[in-house]
């Protein structure tokens, strides 16, 4: 009887424990990893980030340091003549004006070479940004998702200077694979002549804050192209900003 009492005197105990928040509850998946809202990551962040003070220039700076200000949206968007992925109608077919005309010239010299490429993604909205982050964020967790995703308002696809390519049969779209293609070697030797960067290099991800993206392009303009390209260098370098930490 002895035992049975101490039993019980136990199990009372661990009920009081347990409601009194001493015994952790066995969480769910879900409740273990919880999607952290975007404002608080962006809030959390706000001391180290820089208003970009001219999102309108050509080379604007935009990364993980350097913000967009809050509401800024191109007013000089329009859709390149190429080619994409899809065919719906969507925001992320549009370009400023100068960076689809070099776009769409750039596609042109491609195909003079027998080159095919196709559109994947340019402009994104900050609304629109702010979704696919936070996407991300769900999937693999905001350390991982940051390695190769921006927090709205740090987007260069915000600028509507940005376009992500892939090859003419569509494979690769925004994937590792793209590295090393026929497409993905003209891009390194050309996309300077049209005024185009490949905005994050291989080898220099302590600096942009990410990996390595043979497909993503950058308009800059044809000087900032050529000198960029030329010494090998990354868009933080040319503007002599400081690397970016990538945690």
């Amino acid at each position: 009887m002895k035992k049975i009492y101490s039993v019980l005197i136990l199990l009372i105990l661990l009920g009081g424990f347990w409601g009194a928040g001493w015994v952790k509850k066995q969480l769910t998946p879900e409740e273990e990893n919880p999607a952290v809202p975007v404002n608080k990551l962006e809030k959390t962040q706000s001391d180290s980030i820089n208003m970009t003070s001219n999102p309108k220039i050509i080379p604007v700076l935009v990364n993980k340091q350097h913000k967009l200000p809050e509401n800024y949206a191109p007013a000089d968007l329009v859709e390149p003549s190429i080619e994409f992925i899809f065919q719906e109608k969507s925001e992320k077919r549009k370009m400023r004006s100068e960076a689809a005309a070099a776009i769409e010239q750039l596609f042109a010299g491609a195909s003079e070479d027998g080159v095919k490429l196709l559109g994947v993604s340019a402009y994104r909205s900050h609304a629109t940004q702010e979704a696919l982050f936070q996407s991300y964020v769900k999937k693999d967790g905001y350390e991982t998702a940051q390695t190769y995703s921006a927090l709205p308002g740090t987007s260069e696809h915000e600028t509507g200077l940005a376009i992500d390519v892939t090859g003419g049969d569509g494979k690769c779209a925004a994937a590792d694979c793209f590295a090393g293609s026929t497409e993905a070697n003209w891009l390194e030797n050309h996309a300077a002549d049209y005024g185009f960067i490949i905005r994050y290099p291989k080898g220099k991800e302590e600096i942009t804050g990410y990996q390595y993206e043979p497909w993503h392009l950058r308009y800059v303009g044809k000087k900032a192209a050529a000198d960029i390209a030329g010494q090998g260098i990354t868009l933080e370098e040319y503007d002599n900003s400081v690397p970016v930490n990538t945690k």
